[in-house]
């Protein structure tokens, strides 16, 4: 062919409705074009290719050896170029959108080589966040205002996904500058038996708040709790006044640093593992994408 009579994907179309139809107004109708411009597309073909497509008559209208070498060759190339625009165009489409993530107190900052590489290769999806309190891990999630939760492991909840594990950080204990145990370097998880430990407040799982929060240290002894508190500002300001301790992941040390407050080790407590979870009635396309982006 020569490079004016390039077939455009429009002229194979039209070819093969032809092709199909034998006729050229039925085929005009269909592809909703003038049976003029039906006839001048073929033309272009036929004068390209230096051999006539079809035998027209004023009685019908078929295929010449030479067109039905085409129609064979051209029909499964174009199914498949239009299948592959098909899924391009659905990933796309699945693509945009908006993902609301539910972040606890610091996790979006934690959480930025993934937000980099999701925006990365999802560039029309709009990313929001919006704050979940430790007082209620999973309700916003449940009430479909986030689509995906960042919170501590384990969770067993019937309907909830458990995804990639983001990463892990060490359990301090958060004290007052004040306090005995301040002048120490590290303490054991066996120390929560001698003090007060918050309470939280709210629709919290057991299992899920003693993993962060024991009820028993490691001996035995129960652990006393005190006032109820549903923000960790309530806790800061607990343990700055001298009313309790608190086993925090080391967030709270990095992002809420206190003169009043002091951060130290639980040498023996397991690290704190954070996950991805969704409702799994909801997995939606773009909680998928940014779950690949976080195992990434």
């Amino acid at each position: 062919m020569e490079s004016g009579d390039k077939m455009e994907l429009r002229d194979i179309e039209i070819f093969l409705t032809l092709a199909e139809e034998l006729h050229f107004g039925r085929s005009a109708e269909r592809l909703h074009i003038s049976p003029a411009r039906v006839s001048q597309a073929i033309k272009k073909q036929e004068r390209a290719i230096g051999a006539q497509l079809f035998e027209r008559t004023s009685r019908q209208v078929r295929l010449t050896p030479v067109g039905e070498v085409l129609l064979q060759r051209l029909k499964p190339a174009y199914e498949g170029t239009k299948e592959a625009l098909a899924e391009v165009i659905n990933v796309a489409r699945q693509s945009a959108g908006t993902l609301t993530l539910g972040v606890m107190g610091a996790q979006m900052h934690d959480m930025a080589p993934v937000l980099t590489r999701f925006r990365a290769r999802h560039p029309s999806a709009e990313l929001r966040f919006r704050e979940v309190f430790f007082s209620d891990p999973f309700g916003a999630l449940r009430a479909g205002e986030v689509d995906a939760v960042t919170t501590w492991l384990p969770v067993r909840e019937p309907d909830l996904t458990v995804g990639v594990v983001l990463r892990e950080e060490p359990l301090n204990l958060m004290v007052a500058a004040d306090h005995p145990l301040a002048r120490q370097e590290s303490v054991s998880m066996e120390a929560l038996g001698d003090h007060i430990v918050p309470r939280l407040k709210g629709p919290v799982p057991t299992y899920w708040e003693s993993a962060v929060l024991p009820t028993r240290t490691p001996a035995g002894r129960p652990v006393r709790r005190g006032p109820d508190v549903t923000t960790f500002n309530e806790i800061l300001a607990l343990v700055a006044a001298g009313d309790a301790v608190c086993p925090v992941p080391d967030e709270g040390r990095r992002y809420n640093a206190q003169t009043d407050v002091v951060h130290l080790p639980l040498y023996d407590a397991p690290p704190v593992r954070w996950a991805l979870i969704w409702r799994t009635d909801r997995t939606t396309p773009l909680v998928r994408a940014f779950a690949q982006a976080a195992t990434d």
